[in-house]
């Protein structure tokens, strides 16, 4: 009996840690009433944030944007924030391993094809990119490895990301691919490695923040891009300027900022966060609070289907016989979307949205629904996607896993009806 109360009593305590992360305490309305803002503990608005020496990072973005960390920079965007068809950079979340540059040249920046399986070293300015290649645009998909963190129980150390540790900008450069055939790759290419010039926390010269990559099959993808423009514009600062790799699709650590080195390797890449624990999960599933050894995990590569309620608001009050608009976004890293359904009944029933084909592979979908509730109460609105290999988002939290990556569980926003 006492077991049984001690379960129920953990639900209980679930759902109200989970609701509380969620943003639950912001109370609005999607008709004309007043919105009052409550954020969990610990998470501080861009708009009342101390600002420091690396306050240049933060420039043009959203007042709304939540600082999750300043010693590097780490910042997400409330979920309704998320509501733009393509993501503006005033919008984007901050993912940072180490110091912005504190000087950038753009006119003499350089990028070095190298490694053990490139057949020629090769450097290229940043005009000779533009000029030598095809220029390609795509909308892709980014999204931090450890976005949902604060929904696993137990807790694990790391940024407490909550939904908005990702984005879909429209970026602009040419193919990784084009770049590599040109200087040519030996057939026992394995992985590429990049460096940026970011600079470690420690101040120490030459020590390297972070250097992840990608499987050399990922990175001959079409849409994997060594870009300089976002949205149409110089990719911000704080994003990469003036030189990025994006990667769409997987976790958003392997499309390097700043960059002026890629390695073409014999071996998977072995660089920092490429090695221990790091953006790796345990092989099999493990028991919550399990940590097992670093030989029992595998890195993670495409990302697992997801979606978020953009609009309304968590906290929204809507007068009984209303229709409420519901949209969002879904994406499925590597894969497609095939199905978007929402539930204002905790899951019980399901209603199909309309949802939109991606404007290119590796792009988020656009979903909507029209739902209207029977009676007075409070409601949770959840949305659940389904990809093109038949998988669902799970409903509670995922397997767990000890350092908090990959959450995918469904995202749920809280209404009103009055």
């Amino acid at each position: 009996m006492n077991d049984n109360l001690n379960k129920n009593s953990m639900r209980v305590n679930n759902r109200r840690n989970f609701l509380k992360k969620s943003v639950l305490g912001v109370v609005g309305s999607v008709l004309s009433s007043e919105l009052v803002y409550a954020l969990p503990k610990g998470y501080v608005p861009l708009g009342l944030h101390p600002l420091d020496n690396d306050k240049e990072a933060l420039k043009g973005k959203s007042p709304e944007m939540v600082v999750l960390n300043d010693r590097p920079w780490n910042v997400e965007a409330p979920a309704h924030l998320l509501d733009d068809a393509i993501t503006p950079a005033e919008k984007m979340f901050i993912r940072n391993n180490g110091i912005v540059p504190e000087t950038i040249d753009s006119k003499n920046w350089t990028l070095t094809i190298k490694g053990e399986s490139v057949k020629t070293t090769k450097t290229y300015t940043l005009e000779e990119l533009k000029k030598r290649f095809k220029v390609h645009t795509y909308q892709l998909t980014l999204e931090c490895g450890g976005n949902g963190r604060a929904g696993y129980f137990p807790s694990t150390s790391g940024n407490q990301w909550t939904q908005g540790g990702i984005s879909c900008a429209e970026w602009t450069g040419v193919r990784l691919k084009d770049v590599l055939a040109d200087a040519g790759i030996k057939d026992d290419a394995v992985y590429i490695g990049y460096y940026g010039k970011d600079i470690h926390p420690s101040r120490e010269p030459g020590k390297v923040v972070i250097s992840r990559g990608v499987p050399i099959k990922k990175a001959l993808e079409d849409e994997t891009l060594i870009a300089w423009a976002m949205n149409g514009k110089d990719i911000p600062i704080v994003h990469g300027y003036p030189l990025r790799l994006v990667i769409g699709g997987w976790p958003a650590s392997v499309s390097g900022k700043w960059l002026h080195t890629i390695a073409v390797r014999n071996k998977v890449h072995d660089g920092p966060k490429m090695t221990g624990k790091s953006y790796k999960v345990p092989i099999e599933p493990v028991e919550p609070g399990v940590d097992p050894p670093e030989d029992q995990f595998r890195i993670i590569e495409s990302m697992p289907v997801k979606s978020l309620i953009t609009y309304p608001q968590t906290g929204a009050m809507l007068e009984l016989g209303k229709t409420l608009q519901l949209r969002g976004h879904a994406w499925a890293g590597d894969l497609e979307v095939k199905n978007l359904e929402v539930s204002i009944d905790f899951g019980a029933t399901w209603q199909k949205a309309q949802l939109q084909a991606p404007k290119n592979r590796l792009a988020w979908q656009h979903w909507t629904a029209d739902v209207q509730f029977p009676r007075k109460g409070y409601y949770e609105v959840w949305a659940r996607a389904t990809d093109s290999q038949g998988v669902n988002q799970p409903m509670v939290m995922p397997q767990w896993n000890p350092e908090g990556y990959i959450n995918n569980s469904c995202h749920r926003i809280a209404v009103k009806i009055v």
